[in-house]
């Protein structure tokens, strides 16, 4: 059970530091961003490079909603579910603070109230 939580901990990670860290730092840059289908694209690949790379161990879920929806129909047991989410969200809050800690030291960064937002 160990090696599938730390994939899905892996995963969870590796998709919001691939896909909310091109939101951040590459999105909205003027004329050379990637903008929102290249947003769209760094999730989709980051997804894609983590089934591939340790789909096979856990099942390749990623997100808490996955493994809820997988666990309603009857594809996932219930009692690895809090596991599961549990591994899901550390990873979320690993890859967080280390988007965190990168933007921060961008010439600009204005602080958590201006992390990601628009307008």
């Amino acid at each position: 059970m160990s090696s599938k939580l730390m994939a899905e901990f892996f995963g969870t990670f590796w998709l919001v530091l691939g896909g909310c860290g091109s939101a951040v730092l590459a999105a909205g840059v003027a004329d050379v961003g990637i903008g929102w289908l290249g947003v769209a694209f760094a999730f989709g690949l980051t997804v894609l490079t983590m089934a591939y790379a340790v789909g096979h161990i856990s099942g390749g879920h990623f997100n808490p909603a996955v493994s809820l929806g997988l666990m309603i129909g009857g594809r996932f047991p219930a009692k690895d579910l809090i596991p599961y989410w549990i591994a899901q969200v550390i990873g979320a809050i690993a890859a967080a603070t280390v988007l965190y800690l990168i933007v921060s030291g961008a010439p600009g960064f204005e602080g958590v109230g201006g992390f990601a937002s628009n307008g």
